[in-house]
């Protein structure tokens, strides 16, 4: 009998999740949640349907992993830059949409559109999404935005119901680009992250920054 590389076998071991997330993740993107079966993302990723059941319980088990191997580490280097950012509000928040504008080229907008398609049939995978993507995506704007009005960098605002239109934009630039990327509908992405974020300080600065008008 053949003797086995103990270490090689812990390593492809280690590496299967990956494997399995990168594959269902494909296949979501591709046939939406519903119609994706457990032993198609096998094959996809070249394991037996057992396999699966090692690691994830069920199919909503792996959705959850695939958020958070496909959108968390964005989250988790914007809750780092967030930590040790020297400079002001306002470069902070420049800054953290640069770091939004890097997910739109990634799987953020396919995740966005099939949430979206099947939140309907599946309401789980719409909490699972609102739990592990905009919840902190809200925390994250949240604490630049209460860190500005606190510095005096930012006018005092209501900062729950500013958060929401901080982060409308991206959720739509993820829509369109993900739905209406086949129609004629005109969508620079940098020219309008751009304009809303001109916007967005300009409504946030306080008086003696020059730009607020009451």
């Amino acid at each position: 009998m053949p003797e086995v590389d103990e270490k090689k076998w812990r390593r492809r071991s280690d590496a299967r999740p990956g494997e399995l997330t990168a594959a269902a993740f494909t296949l979501f993107a591709e046939q939406g949640f519903a119609a994706t079966r457990l032993e198609d993302v096998a094959l996809r990723a070249g394991v037996s349907k057992a396999t699966i059941y090692r690691y994830f319980e069920n199919k909503e088990a792996l959705f959850a992993a695939v958020i958070n191997d496909a959108v968390a580490p964005r989250f988790a280097e914007a809750e780092i830059l967030l930590d040790d950012f020297a400079g002001s509000s306002e470069d902070l928040l420049r800054t953290f949409f640069k770091i939004i504008r890097r997910g739109l080229a990634g799987p953020f907008p396919p995740m966005v559109k099939l949430v979206i398609s099947e939140s309907g049939n599946f309401p789980e995978l719409a909490q699972l999404w609102v739990e592990l993507v905009v919840k902190k995506v809200f925390g994250l704007v949240g604490k630049i935005i209460a860190r500005g009005v606190k510095e005096g960098e930012f006018r005092p605002v209501d900062v729950p119901a500013t958060v929401p239109l901080v982060a409308a934009p991206v959720f739509m630039l993820a829509v369109v680009k993900q739905t209406f990327a086949v129609t004629q509908l005109p969508m620079d992405e940098d020219a309008v992250l751009s304009a809303h974020l001109d916007f967005l300080l300009r409504g946030l600065r306080t008086e003696k920054n020059g730009d607020f008008e009451s």
